[in-house]
């Protein structure tokens, strides 16, 4: 009887062994999938002006030389940018254990690979090759990103923060528009508007994606420049001129960059106190500190800032 049973428990012992094996292969094999999966999940590919890369899905540490604001919108806050980055009127508060990187365009590559990077941004690719060797490097060439709906939405894509984008951009369009409204109601709409820069020796004046005024009053608030000389100034973007040709790229108002004058010192001047927007209290002068920046956060501040000049200027 003993003999007997054991023909039958040798077999089924080996059985139980084979199935035990077996069990061990398939959580090993379903582990390891899982952990690929994992791993596949934590990046993906996107393209860019440098070809396909593969980034962090949830970087954790970024260098940005450019775009800051739009990370700070989207809650992302990057360890490293440049100085001029750092100086931003309108972001420098938010951004003051950020570590300086250098110049904007001419980084230190040595401090932005003591700052362990998983992501570098950038709006400048003569860094590229240095760059790419520290972290996946994406380039979004200067300009491409014409406005803050281009913005957002890029970055909201990049980032996997696509609600946030659209939600930010949605309050974004409701105080534009409300703005808009109000400068409406009070300014014609042919009223022409320049914006111009006292750069000392010379004047510039700018097209609307080139600071200085020109997204929040050629953008958002839908004004144009003097008829004469629209195309050249949109085309170019910035155009330099002289105290002699001035009265034909001023309009009806002018936005005003000058660092340390007034209101009052442009009257007291000959040429400046002639034109008819000076002479109708119709020019805003602002400093270069406020007026150089054009980030979706510093437009919509500049927004609100000339609409309430607009609307409550005598």
């Amino acid at each position: 009887m003993l003999r007997q049973n054991r023909k039958f428990i040798a077999p089924l012992f080996l059985l139980l062994l084979l199935l035990l094996t077996a069990c061990g292969e398939n959580e090993k094999n379903t582990s390891s999938t899982t952990e690929q999966d994992t791993k596949e999940a934590e990046t993906k590919t996107v393209q860019t002006t440098n070809g396909e890369i593969v980034i962090p899905t949830n970087p954790q540490r970024i260098v940005a030389e450019e775009y800051i604001a739009s990370l700070l919108v989207l809650d992302v806050k990057p360890v490293g940018a440049p100085g001029l980055a750092l100086e931003n009127y309108y972001l420098k508060d938010g951004l003051k254990d950020v570590e300086e990187i250098g110049d904007y365009g001419k980084p230190s590559i040595e401090k932005v690979i003591s700052l362990k990077p998983d992501l570098i941004i950038t709006g400048n690719g003569e860094n590229y090759d240095a760059l790419s060797k520290i972290a996946p490097t994406v380039v979004i060439p200067y300009g491409e990103l014409k406005n803050a709906h281009e913005e957002l939405t890029y970055f909201g894509e990049l980032l996997d923060k696509e609600q946030e984008a659209k939600d930010w951009l949605a309050q974004y369009d409701q105080k534009i528009a409300n703005a808009k409204a109000l400068v409406d109601a009070i300014i014609p709409e042919d009223a022409s508007f320049s914006i111009i820069e006292d750069a000392g020796k010379s004047y510039y004046a700018y097209g609307d994606n080139f600071g200085r005024g020109g997204q929040p009053v050629y953008q958002s608030l839908g004004r144009k420049p003097p008829a004469k000389v629209a195309d050249e100034i949109m085309e170019k973007q910035w155009v330099e001129i002289s105290k002699e040709v001035l009265a034909d790229y001023t309009g009806d108002y002018i936005i005003l960059t000058a660092d340390g004058r007034t209101v009052e010192d442009f009257k007291n001047d000959p040429i400046w106190g002639s034109l008819p927007a000076v002479k109708n209290d119709h020019l805003y002068v602002w400093p270069e500190e406020r007026s150089w920046y054009y980030d979706p956060t510093a437009v919509l501040a500049q927004v609100e800032e000339l609409t309430k000049w607009l609307t409550t200027k005598k």
